[in-house]
């Protein structure tokens, strides 16, 4: 009898500890512990951004997936790290890391840019419906967070969401044409608030995504699903279309074409995502 209830007292004890694990990961929105890939986007040669851009976003990003890094393995998180430094890494390698990585989730930090000037606010993509919740998330915070407007959750095709397999979300954290926006980016204090704010949206992406239908989000903005349409190929709804469309689309087409280097120039560039 002695034997058998110190085995229930252990067996009870056991218990009470896998319930009050459960219960803390449950408390910040996580189910499990999980792997952090962090990309900051650009760098090396590459500034990002458009051509005469006075803020260069390769040193941007890398200082918020720095600070973010802190923030994650704070709280507990096995963080990866795209790049650390002012390097250039390819997109092949980039998601090569990421799907390296088991139990992992990667987040692509970016900042927009535009030719008009006036152009604003905070932006989040995803590619696949496992990552839809993640982005979500991390737009819900980042938005609440920082005093830019919302310009919603998209859906995009961009390489780095594509290739990877698993959930992956780009964030861009304002437009550094805008004076305004670019103002906040160059405050250490903002670029840790923008931190602070993905962290928050990493730790929360079961309870804040599972709040919304999958055709809603956060900022109760209908996400784009329509198929991702890649700039090296058009693929066309209808099968068959008649003899006289097709002829419009030829003339079209000789009309709009491009030299092969301005096309591979454009295709690259919509890859990075911001």
């Amino acid at each position: 009898m002695g034997r058998n209830f110190s085995r229930i007292s252990l067996l009870g004890a056991g218990l009470l500890t896998m319930f009050l694990a459960c219960r803390s990961y449950g408390a910040s929105g996580d189910s499990s512990p999980t792997t952090v890939v962090i990309d900051a986007g650009h760098g090396g040669f590459d500034r990002g951004g458009i051509p005469g851009q006075r803020v260069s976003e390769k040193d941007m990003t890398l200082d918020v997936a720095r600070r973010l890094k802190s923030v994650l393995e704070a709280s507990g998180y096995h963080v990866v790290m795209t790049r650390d430094s002012d390097v250039f890494v390819p997109l092949g390698t980039r998601t090569a890391i990421a799907n390296s990585n088991r139990n992992a989730i990667f987040v692509s930090v970016h900042f927009n840019s535009a030719t008009r000037g006036g152009a604003s606010g905070i932006e989040t993509y995803f590619y696949s419906r496992n990552s839809l919740a993640l982005a979500s998330a991390i737009h819900h915070y980042v938005v609440g967070g920082a005093p830019s407007g919302s310009r919603g959750v998209r859906r995009r095709g961009y390489y780095v969401l594509r290739k990877t397999s698993i959930p992956a979300v780009l964030v861009e954290c304002g437009f550094l044409t805008n004076p305004t926006e670019a103002g906040y980016a160059q405050n250490a204090s903002y670029r840790q608030k923008l931190a602070d704010e993905i962290a928050a949206g990493v730790r929360s992406r079961n309870s804040v995504g599972s709040s919304f239908s999958t055709t809603r989000v956060a900022t109760d903005e209908t996400i784009p699903l329509q198929p991702y349409m890649d700039q090296t190929k058009v693929t066309h709804s209808k099968k068959k279309r008649s003899k006289r469309s097709a002829r419009k689309s030829s003339r079209h087409k000789k009309k709009t074409s491009s030299k092969p280097a301005e096309i591979e120039a454009r295709v690259a560039s919509s890859d990075w995502g911001g």
